[in-house]
């Protein structure tokens, strides 16, 4: 089994025994090296900032660990070079069909990646700490929420 090398210019998420959440506009970045221990990783990939035109690349370390991936509802889940040792699977209920794809090459020990698309993906964010404070941050500056929906840029 080889494990990926991590590029200088792909976005590092690491989590240990912690809940991190990368909710709304957060990156530009299209590789992500995430490693978790009994940790739950939520990163919402959905934003237009996201250059879909080439593949986005995810590289998991997971141990003992849950990754979901909020994307747009056309990308395609390419999970060949992702290795599990134990348990764990790729839970993707409705596959994206479009031209954009999200590779995943890493590992995955006892653990699992859940893709959520559509209104799925917008529920999740919902139920967060962070869109609770865009919505306040919205009604204060008369704004529109965008940690639910990342396609709607900011007014202010």
């Amino acid at each position: 089994m080889t494990t990926a090398t991590p590029l200088a210019s792909a976005e590092r998420i690491h989590a240990d025994h912690a809940t991190v959440k990368h909710l709304g506009h957060w990156t530009e970045a299209t590789e992500f090296d995430v490693r978790a221990r009994r940790a739950t990783v939520v990163l919402d990939l959905r934003s237009q900032r996201i250059n879909w035109a080439e593949p986005v690349t995810v590289r998991p370390a997971l141990a003992f660990a849950t990754l979901t991936l909020l994307l747009p509802e056309d990308v395609a889940v390419d999970d060949w070079d992702l290795a599990f040792t134990g348990r764990g699977r790729v839970k993707d209920a409705q596959s994206g069909t479009g031209p954009a794809r999200l590779r995943l090459a890493g590992t995955v020990a006892d653990g699992e990646i859940r893709v959520r698309r559509g209104g799925s993906a917008q529920l999740t964010a919902m139920c967060s700490r962070a869109y609770l404070d865009d919505l306040r941050r919205a009604h204060r500056d008369g704004g529109v929420p965008t940690v639910d929906d990342p396609t709607r840029e900011r007014t202010h």
